[in-house]
């Protein structure tokens, strides 16, 4: 059976899964993080088949999240490299981290991210990056955003608080300082 594909949907978190649903996909990005590049390393890490392994690295690399480096002529040999891409997901794994440990560990959180200096577990939550206050679900709504068609306006205008103008004010505002900010 042919999957769907989420790639020509406006919906970001659809284009997203598009790249990284497939779970082999998420965890060879955690590997990568981790600072693996070779074949052999993921698939040891993983104990994934090689067909399937070779299947989810181009389709990596063709996403962007990766990039595929020759490291040896003789035979031939490539690493994968993450992108710039690729290293942003890191956020999207400390988030499933976090969830995980949360919601499906009776047992007791296997893996902690620590500060490094201190050792001191980190508890990790999503902030505005131009105000640093914490995201909930109170303070903040979804807008359609300038590139959004019909169906997505549609979708997300049913807010009550503040007019449409105002919202799209709003949201052009932030980006454009989002996209100026270091």
């Amino acid at each position: 059976m042919q999957r769907k594909s989420f790639g020509k949907m406006q919906c970001p978190v659809a284009r997203s899964l598009e790249r990284v649903g497939e779970w082999w996909s998420i965890l060879i990005l955690r590997d990568a993080l981790h600072g693996m590049t070779r074949f052999d390393q993921f698939q040891k890490s993983l104990g994934i088949a090689p067909n399937m392994l070779t299947r989810r690295l181009a389709a990596l690399v063709a996403a962007g999240l990766l990039e595929r480096r020759r490291y040896s002529e003789h035979p031939p040999r490539y690493e994968y490299v993450l992108t710039a891409r690729g290293r942003d997901f890191r956020a999207v794994l400390i988030a499933l981290l976090a969830w995980g440990n949360r919601h499906f560990a009776p047992e007791g959180a296997s893996v902690i991210l620590a500060d490094a200096a201190t050792g001191a577990a980190a508890d990790p939550v999503l902030v505005d990056r131009v105000t640093g206050r914490l995201i909930t679900e109170g303070e903040y709504r979804y807008l359609p955003g300038p590139a959004a068609g019909a169906r997505m306006r549609a979708r997300l205008g049913s807010s009550r608080r503040g007019s449409n103008a105002t919202r799209k004010q709003s949201v052009r505002s932030r980006i454009d300082r989002e996209r100026s900010a270091p």
